[in-house]
């Protein structure tokens, strides 16, 4: 079974990460390709290309001027430690045991616009670049077409390793989109949380992501390798909901 997850536009790489082991992302050189093109746009050519303030653009600009190889523990530090956003405050990797983030090694991957595919303990420099961000690089128009053969190849092969065809997908439909599932080997099995709100079940975007994080620990706490194992699921008031869910789309629900 291999988990996909998004990134997270919050990071933190001012606390020191709980475990010294790392590994280096494996497309490393399709990022400097894109970090070549970024490095010649100015802060404000940023703001405009990612929607975003005039600080962010500067603080990226930044980013993208120091960023350089090799990575090392004095310059990047893991990505499932350093991205801070509602997935990973539900994941919480700070806590897991080493054999558990050497399991995750194995079982999770996480999508990035500049990385590609992430291992968890890849080191990571500080950046920000979505994957939807129109971003053209040569015959590439943007993000989707420069990354869609490479990421789709390797979750194949990640899904080959994992040791089951199971592929959960707890990322945003922004993130999974750069995988081209025509030719993903998988059975793709995409779990959903939704809270009661005014007398229905909805999908609350803060609570979901923080829910996929919650999932994903869930996952490698229990070395879960099926999809029907899942419905096991009960974190923080979230129960199978069998009603609303179907084949592919496991439905979790909470009433308070």
């Amino acid at each position: 079974m291999l988990i996909v997850i998004s990134p997270a536009k919050s990071l933190d790489f001012n606390s020191l990460p709980g475990t010294i082991n790392f590994t280096i992302p494996e497309m490393l050189d399709q990022s400097e390709k894109l970090i070549g093109r970024l490095k010649k746009m100015n802060p404000k050519q940023l703001s405009k290309l990612m929607g975003i303030s005039d600080n962010l653009g500067e603080i990226n600009f930044q980013r993208f001027q120091l960023w350089q190889q090799p990575f090392t523990p004095e310059n990047a530090k893991q990505a499932v430690l350093a991205f801070n956003g509602d997935v990973y405050l539900g994941l919480n990797a700070a806590t897991l045991s080493e054999d558990k983030l050497e399991l995750a090694q194995t079982k999770l991957r996480i999508l990035s616009g500049l990385y590609g595919v992430l291992k968890p303990l890849d080191l990571i420099q500080p950046y920000r670049l979505e994957m939807g961000t129109n971003l053209k690089y040569y015959k590439s128009k943007d993000l989707y077409t420069f990354w869609n053969p490479a990421i789709t190849k390797k979750i194949n092969e990640a899904v080959s390793k994992s040791g089951s065809n199971v592929l959960v997908n707890l990322a945003s439909n922004e993130y999974f989109k750069s995988i081209d599932k025509k030719k993903l080997k998988a059975e793709i099995v995409t779990p959903e949380f939704k809270d009661l709100k005014n007398g229905s079940y909805k999908m609350i975007s803060f609570f979901a992501k923080r829910a996929r994080g919650l999932m994903t620990r869930f996952i490698l706490e229990n070395k879960i390798t099926d999809a029907d194992s899942l419905q096991a699921f009960d974190s923080e008031g979230y129960n199978f909901n069998p009603r609303l869910s179907k084949s592919g789309n496991p439905v979790f629900t909470r009433d308070n």
